[in-house]
């Protein structure tokens, strides 16, 4: 499938799955969502009543608990009918993604260590590797920085006035683990094995460098394997090419299932802080652009126009794990030479979420905000420099913005339970994430191959 074709096709999809997701909203699944709503609405009331009470051995606060039980159970069976009116549409899409999770761990591995075999010298791999994390380092400060900026700008929390919550109402979010042991255990893997049938990237990273410098190592008798895993790596990028000519399907499924769920009411709702969320993520597609410029000329512009339906795909899907293949056949494609591409590409998806990055201080102020609790520059600057170290390698984490987050907020003393505000809306800001990883990687990988005189 020729890749305009592919784009049109993957943008008609988008339209459609819009389109289907409203009418199926309407519909089919309203009635659930009311009763959702309603049992909400009375969880929301309990909880409250139950924050009051000092006595927990009256007879009304038992009584107050065994209604909110009853609640609970109203809404988990709704939320269950719910997901079973929408099988049909999630099948699609986790068909796709499944199968692009089936590729990307061999192709990392195959790929970095044919490229780090050809690098050959350790040298040149730490030199190389050098130029990446200082490209990663500065993408993500300029990423987090421009996101506190912004949110101090557009204030969208202020229209908030959101009372302090109780203690101890639960969000269900898991908080990330702060601990150097985690960090440490989370990088080096401990079985390869385990790590890709996890996609573990930034384990599979590592223990290819090893395998690639090994490979190098050896001489002569490592090029038998440097030939296998380089044709190894070609017949997973001929099986990217039948993969991907199932991702308009795949985007049609992923958008109605979103759109069916939430409806369209939830973009009223939100709409401030989502336009104005993606508004930011413009201006930071403009300063990644710009960056890559003053490298790479107009050439920059023209590997923007050549990943536009990975982007895509990342965007429809909310996940840059799905445009992966596809990324690392634009940028050889563009002229990067193979060794740099599967270097950078994989560091990039552990150590390189510009959107991510973004969204963190931006999410973060914004429930701060809300709360109308006030944070120091001083204290937002120590915010920003806790949340550069502790999302890094996080990314094969699900739902990793808002673990992060709620690990995060905490330290200021904002309530947790904020985080049910973006709970609803998270697949739709992490839509606008995805393609602003999916850009950030390309370009980073695109300038270190042109610093290192690697790119035709």
């Amino acid at each position: 499938m020729r890749r305009s074709k592919l784009t049109l096709y993957i943008f008609i999809a988008l339209v459609v799955g819009v389109v289907t997701g409203y009418l199926y909203n309407t519909l089919v699944i309203n009635d659930i969502n009311t009763n959702l709503s309603a049992a909400d609405a009375q969880i929301k009331t309990i909880d409250t009543r139950l924050a009051a009470i000092t006595d927990t051995t009256v007879a009304g606060y038992k009584q107050l608990k065994v209604q909110r039980a009853e609640q609970v159970i109203i809404r988990k069976a709704n939320d269950t009918a719910r997901e079973d009116k929408l099988v049909a549409f999630n099948v699609l899409s986790d068909i796709f993604l499944r199968l692009i999770k089936m590729i990307v761990a061999p192709l990392v591995f195959t790929t970095l260590v044919v490229g780090v075999a050809k690098v050959g010298d350790i040298k040149a791999v730490g030199r190389i590797g050098g130029k990446t994390l200082l490209w990663f380092l500065s993408a993500t400060l300029v990423s987090l920085l421009l996101g506190m900026v912004l949110v101090n700008f557009f204030e969208p929390g202020k229209a908030m006035h959101l009372p302090l919550p109780d203690s101890h109402i639960n969000t269900g979010v898991q908080k990330a683990a702060l601990s150097l042991r985690d960090f440490i255990s989370h990088v080096f893997p401990k079985s390869i094995i385990e790590s890709m049938a996890n996609n573990e990237i930034l384990q599979i990273v590592v223990f290819s460098l090893f395998f690639g410098v090994a490979t190098a190592a050896i001489g002569e008798k490592g090029e038998v394997v440097i030939k296998a895993m380089d044709a190894i790596a070609h017949v997973i990028l001929k099986l990217t090419g039948y993969v991907m000519k199932a991702a308009p399907l795949a985007v049609f499924g992923a958008i109605t299932a979103i759109i069916a769920k939430q409806g369209l009411g939830i973009l009223s709702t939100y709409a401030i802080f989502i336009s104005e969320f993606y508004f930011s993520l413009v201006i930071l597609w403009l300063v990644v652009i710009l960056a890559g410029y003053f490298v790479l000329g107009k050439r920059a512009l023209t590997l923007v126009n050549n990943i536009k339906d990975a982007m895509l795909v990342a965007f429809s899907t909310s996940t840059s794990e799905a445009a992966y293949p596809r990324v690392l056949m634009e940028l050889e494609r563009f002229g990067c030479n193979n060794k740099i591409v599967s270097f950078v590409l994989p560091l990039g998806y552990s150590f390189n979420l510009d959107g991510s990055m973004m969204y963190m201080t931006f999410a973060s102020l914004f429930l701060a905000q809300s709360y109308n609790i006030h944070l120091s520059f001083e204290q937002q600057l120590s915010m920003l420099l806790v949340l550069m170290l502790t999302s890094k390698g996080i990314a094969g984490v699900p739902r990793a913005s808002l673990v992060v987050i709620a690990g995060t907020i905490a330290m200021f003393n904002i309530p947790e339970a904020g985080l049910a505000l973006l709970i609803g809306i998270d697949p739709l800001l992490d839509m606008g994430r995805s393609a602003t990883n999916v850009l950030g990687n390309a370009m980073a990988t695109a300038v270190v191959s042109k610093w290192e005189k690697e790119i035709d």
